[in-house]
């Protein structure tokens, strides 16, 4: 078996062919033009006929649905020797900064595992990290998969990807928050957010940034709840006619995930 450890494992049963992997040239991005909820629900529904080895949440979920000695249906004629990784989010998005995290742990992951090289690829003949477009019509011509602004990310994936297999400082770690889905949307997790001595980590914080970020606000998605954040919850408060205390309680998160994007 070719299971990641720190992916959760959540297989499917239908859309992928039990063995037929040949040599591994590397890993492959997508974009799932969809919600990371909707895209495992469609990858489990037989008349779909696609998936993924891996996929991302934009909150920076990582799951993987296929074991990657099995041949997922992700890129037609480059599946026997790609593994995919799908992403959450819509042609035109850039990956968020945990969506670069995760994958860059697929790549390190994909190196140790299966050595594939740490480096950019653009031909589907080549090594290393590659995005769906590349193949051409062999690859189903989907030609804005997974779209300009992640194939310019590809770099800083392999970067990231080599600072961890050369054992580089992770991140801090993140407080041990988790965060519940109801029809696809983070529901407040009940830890309130604010700038504080101890500056506060975790997936909460990442999750409440990254949807800043889809609303078009200028913020890193770190994890880490400092200064800009608290910038950012104050003019989106203001912005809102909230109280502007630059603290994201239930009221806040609801407002950012809730009021219509203008």
């Amino acid at each position: 078996m070719a299971r990641m450890p720190d992916a959760e494992w959540s297989p499917i049963t239908v859309n992928h062919t039990t063995g037929g992997m040949g040599e591994i040239y590397g890993v492959t991005l997508h974009i799932m033009a969809g919600t990371f909820v909707g895209t495992d629900s469609w990858f489990r529904n037989r008349a779909a006929e696609a998936s993924s080895h891996f996929g991302t949440s934009r909150q920076g979920a990582l799951r993987q649905w296929v074991d990657t000695k099995n041949k997922s249906w992700a890129q037609a004629d480059g599946n026997p020797h790609w593994i995919s990784v799908e992403n959450e989010g819509r042609g035109g998005d850039e990956l968020t900064d945990a969506q670069l995290d995760r994958c860059a742990e697929v790549l390190a992951w994909a190196h140790k595992q299966h050595g594939v090289p740490l480096r950019v690829t653009d031909s589907p003949n080549g090594r290393g990290l590659g995005h769906h477009s590349m193949g051409g019509s062999a690859w189903g011509g989907h030609s804005s998969c997974p779209g300009s602004r992640v194939v310019a990310q590809k770099a800083e994936i392999v970067r990231r990807a080599k600072a961890i297999v050369d054992g580089k400082p992770k991140k801090p770690k993140e407080d041990p928050i988790k965060i519940t889905y109801v029809d696809g949307v983070p529901q407040w997790p009940g830890r309130v957010l604010k700038e504080a001595a101890a500056m506060m980590h975790g997936a909460d914080v990442r999750t409440w940034q990254a949807q800043m970020r889809h609303r078009g606000w200028s913020l890193a998605v770190d994890g880490a709840y400092g200064p800009e954040s608290k910038a950012k919850c104050e003019a989106f408060q203001a912005e809102k006619h909230l109280t502007v205390d630059g603290i994201v309680g239930p009221i806040t998160w609801r407002a950012a995930f809730e009021a219509p994007i203008t």
